[in-house]
């Protein structure tokens, strides 16, 4: 008796891409690969098209960045010397002026800053400014970068008094006084061209200088005209533009601008007295600090008892 198997039917894979003839379906292999991205073409000349706008945004930032943050400023005269280098033919030093730090302070003395001259004040430099409108705006650009000379108003000069404190030369060693106290200047330069490099300050005083001005003098005191100087007097704090912080050009001079006070001495206590106060805290914490654990223990004691 012959065995009757049962034939099963063939079930073909759903996802088989040959059929029972055996001849691929077409199109079948194409559509399980993954689609292919090409990068598309960069349009020429797109860069130039953004240039002017990038140019427009930098010279934005540019202006916010030295309208309210910080400014390069070319020195343009020797009334700084040696603090601060400034002469016809040289390289003139370039320093960053913080405009920051006067929003929250006021200007101290010693403090070197640059300032917009009343009207009272004779420039220092003489223009030379181009009659043409179109080369005027390409330097008052190159000196709002800090690439070309400030404009003639504005004067750097280091703060020797502020309101309300009277200042006169000299005592008989040639120091300035202020409140009659003298001041240590270990800034002062005297230019050697000047009568001779004569160590001799112009006499006038005493001058008290109004509520919100300050009293400038340069460095190069025998070569610098500044609030001595007939007609000028002190400046308003208002015309004050801010502090100059560092030397940033020539890469040689890099360096921060010294800032002593000329009126610490006569201010100010010596280092072992300025540090009494904080020498009596020390001590006078020692027998607090025992003295509060000592009436601190009874308690801890008696609270220790009602719990057992």
């Amino acid at each position: 008796m012959a065995d009757i198997v049962a034939s099963q039917p063939q079930h073909n894979d759903p996802d088989d891409s040959t059929p029972a003839h055996g001849t691929p379906r077409a199109g079948a292999g194409a559509s399980e690969e993954k689609p292919f991205h090409t990068k598309k073409p960069k349009k020429k000349g797109s860069f130039w098209k953004e240039l002017p706008i990038l140019i427009v945004v930098a010279l934005l930032l540019t202006f916010l960045i030295q309208e309210f943050l910080a400014r390069v400023y070319v020195i343009p005269s020797q009334s700084m010397e040696q603090t601060l280098h400034g002469c016809d033919g040289c390289t003139n030093d370039r320093v960053l002026v913080d405009k920051v730090t006067y929003r929250f302070s006021d200007p101290k003395p010693g403090d070197v800053v640059v300032f917009r001259g009343p009207d009272s004040w004779s420039p220092e430099i003489v223009g030379s400014r181009s009659s043409s409108s179109f080369i005027r705006w390409f330097q008052g650009l190159g000196s709002f970068i800090g690439l070309a000379p400030p404009d003639e108003r504005d004067f750097v000069k280091r703060v020797i008094a502020v309101g309300g404190q009277t200042v006169q030369c000299c005592d008989d060693q040639n120091r300035l006084l202020v409140d009659g106290k003298p001041l240590t200047e270990p800034y002062l330069y005297w230019d050697p061209e000047r009568n001779g490099g004569a160590q001799d300050q112009t006499r006038f005083g005493p001058i008290t200088v109004p509520q919100g001005h300050l009293w400038m003098m340069g460095d190069n005191r025998n070569n610098s005209s500044d609030s001595r100087a007939e007609g000028h007097g002190p400046v308003p704090v208002a015309n004050v533009i801010g502090k100059a912080q560092v030397i940033v050009l020539p890469p040689g001079r890099w360096q921060t601008i010294d800032d002593p006070n000329p009126q610490a001495a006569a201010l100010g206590a010596a280092p072992w007295q300025a540090g009494i106060p904080a020498g009596i805290g020390m001590v006078g914490a020692v027998p607090t600090l025992w003295l509060i654990r000592r009436g601190l223990r009874p308690l801890r004691s008696r609270k220790k008892r009602d719990l057992d």
